[in-house]
């Protein structure tokens, strides 16, 4: 016989941990299911251990989604400063580290930890490690068949993430119940997840892993439909394959295959202007004289894939010339090959289309009962704390609205 619950959440993330806690603590019988041996394991590991729970700064525009607006009722509903007051009646020590991203002082667990005893105070049931087989929508309720038995649920809620880091257990349940119950998927690709590149273009820069430097970033046009364009000034990371760092993390999510990323590795700096100024007073090598700004190895690097000898002097050079090395310093643009795919993507873009959705409530508009929260839903966040604020704000948003 099936124990009966007035809502299953599958999924004990971030996101279905805080909808599981805030349905319970309205007085529902509440069972949070997870595959998972390890709880959490994504919190474990955010921000170096120390998990960059939110951003004071999160906000609609720090998200993507194919509907934008769908984002900004749970969003003004469950702030960062709402979470903050959690933290702060948990006595979890944090700090503000760079651009409004918080961490906890000590060690994600305590998240983890915080999450755990509001579970408790609403006697949220567990079953952990535990399959879902099947499930199915009868007139009693949602049907789970489970390898712990099977499971009766007024309402469903469905918390099971992305597919990113696959090695920590990442699945495409959630895509599949959707699917299942005839919900419109946006096509899922990794985010927030270095670039490739190969290529006779990029031999110059292959042997520069290591090097990191604050630049500008930028791609898209921002026209036509779906487009998007993103603009970021943040720290960028020569790897062993291609770029990283957070510029790279984040410009990520809107590239599109095919088309470049534009650098700018001096931006504080009109490189050709200044370069032609100095002709008449700077005897040095062009390469001496670019050190002055850049890292030694990628100035070498950019003066030989600009053509230019190792030797030549900044007073013998023509100023067309010297405008289209400034052009490659201010404005390189390069067409990345690849990503390094889901093995290092924080989080995934796309998943349950919102319009499917409640933007209040997170209910499936023709499946009564059924919710999608997190990541499982196509809205993403920047990197910095912003997508644990959309687990948390959609992950309340549910809990509020279950069993109503």
């Amino acid at each position: 016989m099936a124990k009966q619950f007035d809502v299953a959440v599958i999924g004990a993330g971030a996101a279905g941990m805080m909808c599981a806690a805030v349905a319970a603590q309205r007085g529902k019988r509440v069972v949070l299911i997870d595959h998972a041996a390890k709880l959490a394991e994504k919190i474990r590991i955010s921000g170096g251990g120390r998990c960059n729970f939110t951003n004071i700064n999160a906000g609609p525009a720090n998200f993507l989604s194919e509907n934008p607006h769908f984002c900004k009722s749970a969003l003004s509903r469950y702030t960062p400063q709402d979470f903050l007051a959690l933290v702060k009646k948990h006595r979890i020590g944090h700090h503000e580290k760079h651009r409004g991203q918080l961490f906890c002082d000590d060690s994600a667990e305590q998240v983890i930890q915080m999450l755990k005893e509001e579970c408790a105070d609403g006697g949220v049931t567990w079953r952990m490690p535990c399959t879902v087989g099947s499930v199915e929508n009868t007139p009693e309720g949602f049907l789970l068949a489970t390898d712990t038995g099977d499971i009766l649920a007024d309402s469903l809620v469905i918390a099971s993430g992305g597919l990113s880091i696959p090695k920590i257990g990442a699945t495409d349940f959630g895509y599949r119940i959707a699917t299942q119950f005839g919900l419109n998927i946006i096509e899922p690709r990794p985010g927030l997840v270095p670039l490739t590149f190969d290529g006779p273009s990029w031999e110059a820069f292959a042997p520069l892993s290591g090097i990191a430097l604050e630049v500008e970033v930028e791609t898209g046009s921002g026209k036509g439909k779906g487009a998007r364009r993103g603009h970021f000034r943040e720290d960028l990371l020569f790897t062993h394959r291609g770029l990283s760092g957070p510029a790279i993390l984040q410009i990520s999510s809107y590239w599109q295959p095919g088309t470049p990323i534009v650098l700018n590795l001096l931006p504080d700096m009109d490189v050709a202007q200044v370069l032609i100024e100095g002709k008449g007073t700077i005897k040095k090598q062009l390469g001496n004289v670019l050190s002055q700004w850049l890292p030694v190895r990628l100035a070498e690097g950019l003066l030989v894939a600009n053509g230019f000898e190792p030797d030549a002097r900044l007073a013998d050079m023509p100023d067309a010339k010297l405008r289209k090395l400034g052009d490659a310093i201010n404005r390189w643009a390069i067409v990345p090959t690849g990503s390094e795919g889901y093995r290092k993507a924080e989080v995934t873009l796309g998943g349950v289309d919102t319009r499917e959705l409640s933007q209040q409530s997170m209910m499936a508009n023709k499946v009564p009962g059924l919710y999608f929260i997190g990541e499982a839903v196509d809205v993403t966040g920047w990197l910095g704390g912003y997508n644990f604020q959309w687990a948390w704000a959609s992950g309340v948003a549910a809990g509020q609205a279950v069993g109503e």
